[in-house]
């Protein structure tokens, strides 16, 4: 017991960092790349070249290009970011980016905040292993199993 004046404390642990790039559509088709980590420009690059390289396919069919809607994030605004962005819309992927200090026009902010607050059960922060297998559960179930209606 803490006595008058005197601040308690609890000890806290620095744990791992698992991170999530995700590209999604409105009728919840969706892709998902994961870092552990720190997420830079070259993460990112990665994680444009995996969509760029899974949906290559499908605009070489269909030509309709993919539009992905950015925020302003300093990684996707980098000069090697933006040097990537020609391959990309090789690949049919368009960049769109959001007026500055505007998340709540990017969709996907929906979901990150769905799998925060509704989703992801509170046994999830027991461990850096609780949390990333249940997130990766979410995501895997996403279309499914977890959705979202935009209406």
């Amino acid at each position: 017991m803490a006595e008058t004046g005197e601040t308690r404390r609890l000890l806290t642990a620095q744990s791992k960092r698992l991170n999530v790039l995700g590209f999604m559509s409105l009728d919840n088709d969706s892709f998902f790349h994961t870092v552990e980590g720190r997420v830079d420009s070259q993460a990112a690059i990665a994680a444009f070249n995996a969509f760029a390289d899974r949906y290559a396919e499908e605009f070489a069919q269909t030509k309709i290009p993919c539009l992905v809607i950015l925020d302003n994030a300093p990684i996707q605004t980098s000069k090697a970011f933006l040097g990537k962005r020609e391959d990309w819309m090789l690949a049919g992927i368009c960049l769109h980016f959001l007026p500055t200090y505007s998340p709540e026009l990017n969709p996907i902010e929906i979901l990150w905040r769905k799998i925060k607050y509704e989703w992801l059960p509170l046994d999830a922060y027991k461990s850096y292993k609780d949390m990333k297998e249940l997130v990766l559960a979410i995501l895997a179930g996403f279309g499914e199993k977890y959705t979202i209606t935009f209406g």
